[in-house]
Protein backbone atom coordinates (compact mmCIF):
# COMPACT_ATOMS: atom_id res chain seq x y z
CA UNK A 1 0.00 0.00 0.00
CA UNK A 2 2.64 2.53 -1.14
CA UNK A 3 1.48 6.34 -0.80
CA UNK A 4 2.67 8.21 -3.65
CA UNK A 5 1.18 11.45 -3.34
CA UNK A 6 1.07 14.07 -0.37
CA UNK A 7 -1.75 16.58 0.83
CA UNK A 8 -1.41 19.81 -0.37
CA UNK A 9 -2.26 23.26 1.27
CA UNK A 10 -4.37 24.19 -1.16
CA UNK A 11 -5.97 23.25 -4.56
CA UNK A 12 -4.06 24.39 -7.35
CA UNK A 13 -5.84 26.71 -10.03
CA UNK A 14 -8.91 26.76 -8.40
CA UNK A 15 -10.19 30.50 -7.60
CA UNK A 16 -12.38 32.16 -5.11
CA UNK A 17 -14.09 34.37 -6.98
CA UNK A 18 -17.22 33.74 -9.25
CA UNK A 19 -16.94 31.01 -12.22
CA UNK A 20 -18.60 31.21 -15.62
CA UNK A 21 -18.95 28.24 -17.19
CA UNK A 22 -21.36 25.86 -15.62
CA UNK A 23 -24.53 27.81 -14.42
CA UNK A 24 -24.31 25.66 -11.48
CA UNK A 25 -22.52 21.81 -10.63
CA UNK A 26 -22.83 18.45 -11.47
CA UNK A 27 -22.56 15.21 -10.14
CA UNK A 28 -20.99 11.38 -11.03
CA UNK A 29 -21.91 8.73 -10.53
CA UNK A 30 -18.74 6.68 -10.35
CA UNK A 31 -15.56 6.92 -8.19
CA UNK A 32 -12.00 7.01 -9.32
CA UNK A 33 -9.23 8.13 -8.42
CA UNK A 34 -7.70 10.16 -5.52
CA UNK A 35 -8.38 13.63 -3.87
CA UNK A 36 -8.45 16.58 -6.21
CA UNK A 37 -5.24 18.17 -4.85
CA UNK A 38 -2.05 19.21 -6.33
CA UNK A 39 0.30 16.48 -5.99
CA UNK A 40 3.77 15.61 -5.73
CA UNK A 41 5.72 12.28 -5.71
CA UNK A 42 6.84 10.85 -2.94
CA UNK A 43 9.55 8.07 -2.10
CA UNK A 44 8.20 6.19 1.14
CA UNK A 45 10.78 3.99 2.98
CA UNK A 46 9.11 1.96 5.34
CA UNK A 47 11.25 -0.41 5.80
CA UNK A 48 13.77 0.72 8.86
CA UNK A 49 17.33 2.04 8.16
CA UNK A 50 20.60 0.96 8.57
CA UNK A 51 21.61 1.11 12.58
CA UNK A 52 17.45 2.74 13.32
CA UNK A 53 14.13 1.23 14.01
CA UNK A 54 11.09 2.78 11.68
CA UNK A 55 8.88 1.98 14.32
CA UNK A 56 9.60 1.86 17.96
CA UNK A 57 7.37 -0.06 20.35
CA UNK A 58 7.63 1.01 24.62
CA UNK A 59 5.50 0.32 27.50
CA UNK A 60 3.39 3.43 28.70
CA UNK A 61 4.40 4.26 32.66
CA UNK A 62 2.31 3.05 35.24
CA UNK A 63 1.10 6.22 35.73
CA UNK A 64 -0.73 6.32 32.47
CA UNK A 65 -4.22 6.46 32.12
CA UNK A 66 -3.90 3.15 30.18
CA UNK A 67 -1.66 1.83 32.38
CA UNK A 68 0.34 -0.92 30.46
CA UNK A 69 -0.95 -0.51 27.47
CA UNK A 70 1.79 0.02 24.72
CA UNK A 71 2.93 2.99 23.06
CA UNK A 72 4.53 3.39 19.39
CA UNK A 73 6.72 5.93 17.60
CA UNK A 74 5.75 5.97 13.87
CA UNK A 75 6.92 8.37 11.27
CA UNK A 76 4.74 10.14 8.99
CA UNK A 77 4.27 11.50 5.69
CA UNK A 78 2.72 14.52 3.78
CA UNK A 79 2.28 17.68 5.08
CA UNK A 80 -0.85 19.00 7.20
CA UNK A 81 -2.73 16.31 8.63
CA UNK A 82 -5.58 17.49 10.64
CA UNK A 83 -5.56 16.11 13.84
CA UNK A 84 -9.31 15.72 15.89
CA UNK A 85 -10.87 16.11 18.93
CA UNK A 86 -12.33 12.20 18.87
CA UNK A 87 -11.97 9.13 16.62
CA UNK A 88 -14.35 11.75 13.63
CA UNK A 89 -12.80 13.61 10.92
CA UNK A 90 -16.06 15.75 11.25
CA UNK A 91 -14.85 16.57 15.00
CA UNK A 92 -13.03 19.69 16.08
CA UNK A 93 -9.25 20.33 14.43
CA UNK A 94 -7.67 20.00 17.83
CA UNK A 95 -3.87 20.93 16.11
CA UNK A 96 -1.81 19.49 12.73
CA UNK A 97 1.49 18.16 11.91
CA UNK A 98 4.09 17.87 9.17
CA UNK A 99 3.00 22.11 9.16
CA UNK A 100 5.90 22.71 6.82
CA UNK A 101 7.53 20.36 5.57
CA UNK A 102 6.11 16.56 4.58
CA UNK A 103 7.02 13.94 7.46
CA UNK A 104 8.74 16.29 9.43
CA UNK A 105 6.96 14.90 12.78
CA UNK A 106 7.16 11.44 13.91
CA UNK A 107 4.06 10.89 16.10
CA UNK A 108 4.02 8.65 19.48
CA UNK A 109 0.44 6.54 19.32
CA UNK A 110 -1.02 4.66 22.75
CA UNK A 111 -4.41 3.04 20.90
CA UNK A 112 -6.35 2.60 17.56
CA UNK A 113 -9.82 3.14 16.94
CA UNK A 114 -11.40 1.00 14.17
CA UNK A 115 -13.64 3.80 12.93
CA UNK A 116 -15.42 1.72 10.16
CA UNK A 117 -15.68 4.72 8.28
CA UNK A 118 -12.85 4.91 5.24
CA UNK A 119 -10.74 7.52 4.28
CA UNK A 120 -8.26 7.98 1.52
CA UNK A 121 -5.16 9.60 0.13
CA UNK A 122 -3.86 8.81 -2.94
CA UNK A 123 -3.94 4.48 -3.03
CA UNK A 124 -3.90 4.40 0.81
CA UNK A 125 -7.10 3.97 2.67
CA UNK A 126 -7.68 3.15 6.12
CA UNK A 127 -10.27 2.72 8.56
CA UNK A 128 -8.46 3.38 12.24
CA UNK A 129 -7.90 6.66 13.65
CA UNK A 130 -4.70 6.68 16.51
CA UNK A 131 -4.62 8.29 19.24
CA UNK A 132 -1.40 10.15 19.75
CA UNK A 133 0.14 11.54 22.61
CA UNK A 134 3.36 13.14 20.74
CA UNK A 135 4.30 15.76 18.99
CA UNK A 136 0.42 17.10 19.86
CA UNK A 137 -2.53 15.01 21.28
CA UNK A 138 -5.54 14.07 19.20
CA UNK A 139 -6.72 11.83 16.40
CA UNK A 140 -4.76 11.26 13.64
CA UNK A 141 -6.24 9.35 10.43
CA UNK A 142 -3.92 6.13 9.96
CA UNK A 143 -3.58 6.95 6.33
CA UNK A 144 -1.07 9.79 7.51
CA UNK A 145 1.18 7.72 8.99
CA UNK A 146 4.61 6.25 6.93
CA UNK A 147 3.77 2.81 7.28
CA UNK A 148 2.77 -0.28 4.41
CA UNK A 149 -0.25 -1.36 6.92
CA UNK A 150 -3.92 0.07 7.30
CA UNK A 151 -3.55 0.05 10.90
CA UNK A 152 -0.66 0.37 13.32
CA UNK A 153 0.90 -2.97 13.91
CA UNK A 154 1.80 -3.72 17.76
CA UNK A 155 -0.93 -0.40 19.05
CA UNK A 156 -4.06 -1.58 20.96
CA UNK A 157 -7.55 -1.42 19.64
CA UNK A 158 -10.07 0.01 21.20
CA UNK A 159 -13.70 0.09 20.34
CA UNK A 160 -15.47 -1.44 17.07
CA UNK A 161 -16.73 -0.07 13.72
CA UNK A 162 -19.88 2.68 14.39
CA UNK A 163 -22.13 2.06 11.21
CA UNK A 164 -23.42 5.26 10.18
CA UNK A 165 -26.10 6.81 12.08
CA UNK A 166 -29.95 7.48 10.90
CA UNK A 167 -30.16 10.59 13.30
CA UNK A 168 -28.71 13.51 13.98
CA UNK A 169 -29.74 17.19 13.95
CA UNK A 170 -30.39 20.27 11.35
CA UNK A 171 -27.08 21.84 12.89
CA UNK A 172 -25.19 18.77 12.99
CA UNK A 173 -25.66 18.35 8.98
CA UNK A 174 -25.01 22.20 8.64
CA UNK A 175 -22.21 21.74 10.73
CA UNK A 176 -20.74 19.22 8.84
CA UNK A 177 -21.12 20.93 5.86
CA UNK A 178 -19.45 24.05 6.80
CA UNK A 179 -16.06 22.14 7.46
CA UNK A 180 -15.56 21.57 2.79
CA UNK A 181 -15.08 25.39 3.03
CA UNK A 182 -11.50 25.28 4.68
CA UNK A 183 -10.57 21.58 4.96
CA UNK A 184 -8.36 22.28 1.92
CA UNK A 185 -5.53 24.03 3.77
CA UNK A 186 -8.05 26.64 5.01
CA UNK A 187 -9.83 26.63 1.32
CA UNK A 188 -12.38 24.93 -0.28
CA UNK A 189 -12.65 21.63 -1.45
CA UNK A 190 -12.13 21.42 -4.78
CA UNK A 191 -14.84 19.52 -7.32
CA UNK A 192 -14.72 16.71 -9.00
CA UNK A 193 -17.17 13.98 -10.35
CA UNK A 194 -14.06 10.92 -10.12
CA UNK A 195 -12.18 11.72 -7.15
CA UNK A 196 -13.24 11.45 -3.72
CA UNK A 197 -11.80 13.26 -1.16
CA UNK A 198 -9.51 12.57 2.45
CA UNK A 199 -13.22 11.82 4.42
CA UNK A 200 -14.23 9.25 1.49
CA UNK A 201 -16.87 11.17 0.39
CA UNK A 202 -17.22 11.93 -3.99
CA UNK A 203 -15.92 15.58 -4.43
CA UNK A 204 -19.26 16.56 -6.41
CA UNK A 205 -22.35 17.77 -5.30
CA UNK A 206 -24.32 14.56 -4.16
CA UNK A 207 -21.17 13.76 -2.72
CA UNK A 208 -20.89 17.01 -0.64
CA UNK A 209 -24.45 16.19 0.83
CA UNK A 210 -23.91 12.86 1.21
CA UNK A 211 -21.09 13.83 3.69
CA UNK A 212 -23.39 16.69 5.32
CA UNK A 213 -26.42 13.54 6.00
CA UNK A 214 -23.51 11.28 7.31
CA UNK A 215 -24.72 8.63 4.37
CA UNK A 216 -21.95 5.79 3.73
CA UNK A 217 -18.94 6.83 1.75
CA UNK A 218 -18.74 7.65 -0.95
CA UNK A 219 -21.87 8.98 -1.18
CA UNK A 220 -25.04 8.60 -3.30
CA UNK A 221 -25.92 10.14 -6.53
CA UNK A 222 -28.59 13.26 -7.58
CA UNK A 223 -31.00 11.31 -8.67
CA UNK A 224 -30.66 9.20 -5.23
CA UNK A 225 -30.77 11.30 -3.15
CA UNK A 226 -34.08 12.42 -5.02
CA UNK A 227 -35.91 9.20 -5.33
CA UNK A 228 -34.39 7.55 -1.96
CA UNK A 229 -37.82 7.19 0.50
CA UNK A 230 -35.12 6.14 2.79
CA UNK A 231 -33.02 9.48 2.50
CA UNK A 232 -35.59 12.12 1.71
CA UNK A 233 -39.28 13.03 0.91
CA UNK A 234 -40.91 15.81 -1.24
CA UNK A 235 -41.89 19.02 0.82
CA UNK A 236 -43.32 22.07 -0.79
CA UNK A 237 -41.00 25.32 -1.15
CA UNK A 238 -42.64 26.84 1.87
CA UNK A 239 -42.07 23.75 4.18
CA UNK A 240 -37.69 24.77 3.50
CA UNK A 241 -36.30 24.36 7.22
CA UNK A 242 -32.51 24.66 7.59
CA UNK A 243 -30.83 21.53 6.03
CA UNK A 244 -33.71 20.54 3.59
CA UNK A 245 -32.52 20.22 0.46
CA UNK A 246 -33.46 21.34 -3.30
CA UNK A 247 -32.67 19.06 -5.94
CA UNK A 248 -32.56 19.21 -10.07
CA UNK A 249 -32.79 15.55 -10.95
CA UNK A 250 -33.11 16.03 -14.28
CA UNK A 251 -31.15 15.47 -17.03
CA UNK A 252 -27.43 14.05 -16.62
CA UNK A 253 -24.46 14.01 -14.83
CA UNK A 254 -23.58 17.87 -16.25
CA UNK A 255 -27.62 19.15 -15.49
CA UNK A 256 -28.02 17.28 -11.95
CA UNK A 257 -27.65 19.25 -9.03
CA UNK A 258 -28.51 19.30 -5.43
CA UNK A 259 -27.86 22.37 -2.47
CA UNK A 260 -28.41 22.70 1.21
CA UNK A 261 -31.02 25.27 2.45
CA UNK A 262 -29.59 27.44 5.40
CA UNK A 263 -32.11 30.18 5.86
CA UNK A 264 -34.42 32.96 4.06
CA UNK A 265 -32.29 36.09 3.08
CA UNK A 266 -35.71 38.00 3.61
CA UNK A 267 -39.14 37.83 4.68
CA UNK A 268 -40.16 38.01 0.85
CA UNK A 269 -38.35 34.76 0.66
CA UNK A 270 -36.93 36.27 -2.90
CA UNK A 271 -33.82 33.99 -2.01
CA UNK A 272 -31.83 31.98 0.39
CA UNK A 273 -28.66 31.11 1.27
CA UNK A 274 -27.34 27.67 0.76
CA UNK A 275 -24.70 25.34 1.38
CA UNK A 276 -23.15 23.50 -1.92
CA UNK A 277 -20.67 22.28 -3.97
CA UNK A 278 -20.28 23.62 -7.42
CA UNK A 279 -18.05 22.22 -10.38
CA UNK A 280 -15.27 24.96 -11.21
CA UNK A 281 -15.05 26.58 -7.65
CA UNK A 282 -15.86 24.04 -5.24
CA UNK A 283 -17.49 24.41 -2.06
CA UNK A 284 -19.54 27.58 -1.52
CA UNK A 285 -21.94 29.34 0.88
CA UNK A 286 -24.01 32.25 -0.73
CA UNK A 287 -27.07 33.33 -1.85
CA UNK A 288 -29.11 31.14 -4.24
CA UNK A 289 -33.17 31.46 -6.34
CA UNK A 290 -33.02 27.78 -7.30
CA UNK A 291 -36.47 26.09 -7.15
CA UNK A 292 -38.15 30.13 -7.15
CA UNK A 293 -39.84 31.94 -8.66
CA UNK A 294 -37.69 33.57 -11.54
CA UNK A 295 -35.06 30.90 -10.34
CA UNK A 296 -34.64 27.42 -12.15
CA UNK A 297 -37.63 25.88 -11.79
CA UNK A 298 -35.85 22.37 -12.45
CA UNK A 299 -34.81 22.36 -8.87
CA UNK A 300 -37.25 20.70 -6.24
CA UNK A 301 -37.37 20.76 -2.24
CA UNK A 302 -36.70 17.46 -0.05
CA UNK A 303 -36.73 17.02 3.13
CA UNK A 304 -34.16 14.57 4.89
CA UNK A 305 -36.15 12.24 6.81
CA UNK A 306 -33.38 11.53 9.50
CA UNK A 307 -34.51 14.69 10.84
CA UNK A 308 -37.62 12.62 12.08
CA UNK A 309 -40.27 15.60 11.00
Amino acid sequence: MLRKVIPAVAAAGIGIGAFAGFAHGSEGDAVAGGPSVAKTKLSRNTAAKAGASAVTVRAAGAGSARGQAAAADFPTWGTRWVLHATADINSPSVGMINKSAPGQDRITADYQVDTGHKVCEGNACSTFMAHITGPVSGFLSVVAVDIPQDRLPGVPVQGSPQPPQPGGTRQEMLNRAATWLTANGGAQVPYSQAKVWKDGYRQDCSGYVSMALALPTPGTNTVGLATNRGITRPISVGELRPGDLLIDAAGDNNTRHVVIFEKWNNDAHSSYTAYEQRGGHGTDHRSLTYGLPGGDAEFKPYRPVKFGD
